[in-house]
């Protein structure tokens, strides 16, 4: 039961980092299965691959340096709405042993798809938000902000699961709360004095 619930934990963590950067997460797990730090679900050894490990490396090096063309990241974040759902389902079955193939979809499908496609959604929002007033100038910063945060989510949702499950609902939290304020502001209503 240990393995299933952790199994399930890392899954979500490595998940939601996908909805943040789409390959660097699958690269995170690539490499904890070659390493055999983690053990992944039936059907999924393929990830650990030399294929797998070219394929994700060079779509990470692809994804991070297209995020830092002004005109394309706007472009990118639109492609990687459907990826991210998929790389997160993908990504949370393979860590899901011990499962039957029912219980293990619906929870990646669910679970996976939902918590990438959640941060996806967010991140764009908070996307939007930093290149409307900088015209874009501001990117780069968010794009390297984007780069640690889905690495190190990644890197702890493995290591560390239980404090990736923090972090990812305190994201989650953040970026709710964020939300809330703004369109507080922007429903605020001046009452000028007579």
């Amino acid at each position: 039961m240990e393995n299933v619930l952790f199994g399930l934990i890392m899954g979500i963590g490595l998940s939601a980092a996908c909805g943040i950067k789409v390959f660097i997460p699958m690269l995170i797990l690539c490499l904890g299965a070659r390493t055999e730090y983690l053990t992944l679900g039936e059907n999924w050894g393929w990830l650990a691959s030399d294929g797998a490990l070219a394929i994700f490396l060079t779509a990470m090096i692809i994804e991070i340096c297209a995020y830092y063309i002004p005109a394309l990241d706007h472009l990118m974040d639109l492609i990687e709405a459907p990826a991210a759902a998929i790389a997160g389902t993908v990504a949370a079955s393979a860590m899901f042993v011990d499962m039957s193939p029912l219980m293990d979809w619906t929870l990646a499908i669910i679970a996976g798809g939902g918590a990438s496609t959640a941060v996806h959604v967010g991140k764009s929002v908070l996307r939007g938000v930093v290149s409307v007033p900088t015209l874009g100038t501001g990117n780069w910063a968010f794009t390297t902000g984007e780069v640690i945060l889905s690495a190190g989510m990644g890197i702890v949702s493995v290591v560390l699961p239980i404090v990736g499950l923090c972090l990812i609902c305190g994201i989650i939290g953040g970026v709710v709360y964020f939300k809330h304020l703004r369109s507080r502001r922007e429903n605020r209503v001046e009452v000028i004095p007579a």
